[in-house]
């Protein structure tokens, strides 16, 4: 990993860690082993190098969703994956976190990646709810673009509500509770009859 990289990633870590505004270039030098000179000459400014983890953060979050929601097969378990698959409840997420920082939500450049992420996450998800609701796995009275931001909005705000209670606890129920929903709203009986998420 050359000294660029590193800093990438140190930043990205540090700002997923206690975010842009708390993240000072010194402390990004520390953790990445990198030197003054050499952060200065691949970055100008912290805002700079804020961008790239920024951008690095979304690319690291893209693939992994989107692949999820991507898979052959049947459209409605794919929606249960994306409900029940592991994720670090009490860190939050590395992209929507830092939509809570007011240095980037107050910076278009620094959102700008931040909401193409979201905005691609949710487009995949509306496929997915379009696609089951064609095989009549979900109910056609439900809108693909509301049911998709719910399913984002449960899991984001999950994080939230896990971290102010230091208990992971409320984003698994979040999850079980927007899985219910989603299986309540099919009209297959197999739906109703799948195991709920542990």
């Amino acid at each position: 990993m050359d000294s660029r990289e590193r800093l990438v990633v140190a930043m990205s870590d540090l700002m997923w860690e206690r975010g842009y505004a708390a993240t000072s270039p010194r402390e990004v030098r520390e953790r990445s082993g990198v030197g003054q000179g050499s952060m200065y000459h691949h970055f100008p400014g912290k805002r700079d190098l804020a961008l790239a983890a920024l951008e690095r953060n979304c690319a690291d979050l893209l693939p992994a969703t989107v692949e999820v929601l991507s898979q052959p097969g049947d459209p409605l378990e794919r929606l249960v994956v994306y409900l029940t698959r592991p994720l670090p409840a009490l860190k939050g997420c590395k992209v929507g976190r830092m939509t809570q920082d007011p240095l980037v939500a107050g910076d278009a450049g620094l959102l700008a990646p931040v909401a193409a992420a979201f905005a691609a996450v949710h487009e995949s998800l509306a496929d997915v709810v379009r696609e089951a609701i064609a095989l009549g796995e979900i109910s056609e009275a439900v809108d693909p673009d509301r049911l998709a931001y719910m399913l984002a909005a449960t899991i984001q705000g999950g994080y939230v509500l896990a971290i102010a209670a230091q208990d992971p606890r409320p984003f698994e129920h979040a999850r079980a509770g927007a899985l219910e929903l989603l299986r309540a709203s099919s009209p297959s009986p197999a739906a109703h009859a799948a195991p709920a998420a542990g």
